[in-house]
């Protein structure tokens, strides 16, 4: 039987016991909360960014809106189509004022007071209201990294993107994908839904008009119409041309995503013989002939027997060249500062210290999307998307 002394403090020690037994199990739960709420986390440094970063995604945000007509000349088969601004050109001053836009706009919300209203994307138009192009602003603040390995740069409020602003009948939505040197052949149909779906969460649309395929190595260049349709017929490669055609981009044609398919670049003897190969023909043949010659008399004459319409564009093959990327992303005086190793090459004393990915960056792809009012014959909506995989060196 226990003594007095004894009933008097074991009550103490009870109490004290089930405190500790309620208590420790919580600590757990913290320590596991805390610990999946690290792993879900945004980067806190440059070693772990590019442990999980495996792309990046580069978006311009919706460009300045141009009123250009649509203008037909040379006959009902060739259509000058609007916006003749060199693409490459238009991409990476686009995507660098989108980058400085987005990184003025996370840093005035930090700070309580914003200079902008967002709109999903940064503006794109370099409207940047004064702010330098060294303004502070954390990576992680103004881009955003999704569950995949995805960074988006900036990040996307999908939410907020407004889309067109009449229904998507009255619209004639162009899609035209850049397959770049550096981006894998097996991948291209990936690459292509990937962009193609970006486009059509960005308008807020369920198909696009018109999509239209630009493959690397190809160009229409030289002193005369006849020379660079001679020079453009072994260009490229046919069979991977071909192979990417029946496995990326027919099958969208199929799947009614897309209304119509185009190529670019291809001279009469590369339409030619890309023709006999398809099932789904292209109705569209874009070509950039500058202003050093005319169209072919033999495209034009193939691409009427076919019912193939010739457009004339302004575009850049090689669109976004890696040299060019890393000096969009870098630390340079242009840089948005996302990759942390200077644009330059040169080594930081401070470099254990500096906020940025690690890794060598290898551009995939870029898409270029073009909305116009059909009825009005001027764009309403117009931006890019581009891809890069991230990989350690």
């Amino acid at each position: 039987m226990p003594s007095p002394s004894q009933g008097r403090f074991k009550w103490p020690v009870d109490f004290l016991q089930t405190l500790v037994d309620c208590i420790l199990p919580r600590r757990q739960k913290q320590r596991q909360r805390q610990s999946q709420d690290k792993q879900q986390s945004p980067p806190t440094s440059s070693e772990d960014s590019a442990n999980m970063v495996k792309r990046l995604i580069l978006s311009t945000g919706h460009l300045v809106l141009l009123r250009s007509n649509i203008s037909v000349g040379g006959g009902s088969s060739l259509i000058r189509k609007p916006g003749a601004f060199r693409s490459n050109l238009e991409l990476t001053n686009s995507l660098r004022n989108n980058f400085l836009a987005a990184k003025q706009e996370y840093d005035s919300s930090s700070q309580g007071s914003k200079n902008s209203t967002p709109n999903g994307h940064s503006n794109g138009n370099g409207n940047t209201n004064g702010a330098p192009n060294g303004i502070s602003s954390p990576l992680a603040q103004w881009t955003s990294l999704e569950g995949n390995g995805d960074l988006y740069v900036p990040r996307i409020d999908w939410d907020a993107t407004p889309g067109l602003q009449e229904d998507a009948a009255a619209y004639d939505i162009t899609v035209k994908i850049f397959f770049l040197p550096t981006s894998t052949l097996s991948q291209r149909a990936a690459y292509t839904r990937e962009a193609l779906s970006l486009v059509m969460k960005e308008l807020r649309v369920s198909a696009v008009s018109l999509l239209i395929v630009s493959f690397p190595g190809m160009s229409f260049e030289g002193d005369c119409e006849w020379e660079a349709d001679k020079h453009n017929a072994t260009q490229g490669d046919d069979e991977g041309e071909l192979a990417t055609w029946e496995s990326a981009i027919e099958p969208l044609y199929h799947e009614g995503l897309v209304g119509r398919l185009g190529i670019a670049e291809f001279g009469s003897e590369k339409l030619s013989r890309f023709l006999e190969g398809v099932s789904v023909k292209p109705g569209v043949d874009q070509i950039n002939i500058k202003n050093c010659c005319d169209v072919p008399p033999p495209l034009v004459s193939l691409a009427k027997e076919k019912n193939i319409e010739l457009f004339v564009h302004s575009d850049c093959t090689d669109i976004l060249p890696k040299g060019t990327l890393r000096e969009l992303l870098g630390q340079g005086p242009k840089g948005a500062g996302v990759l942390a190793d200077p644009a330059d090459g040169v080594e930081r004393e401070d470099k254990e210290e500096e906020e940025g990915l690690r890794g060598d960056l290898t551009p995939q792809w870029v898409v270029k999307y073009t909305a116009v009012v059909r009825d009005r014959g001027v764009i309403e909506s117009k931006g890019y998307f581009a891809g890069a995989a991230l990989t350690e060196e």
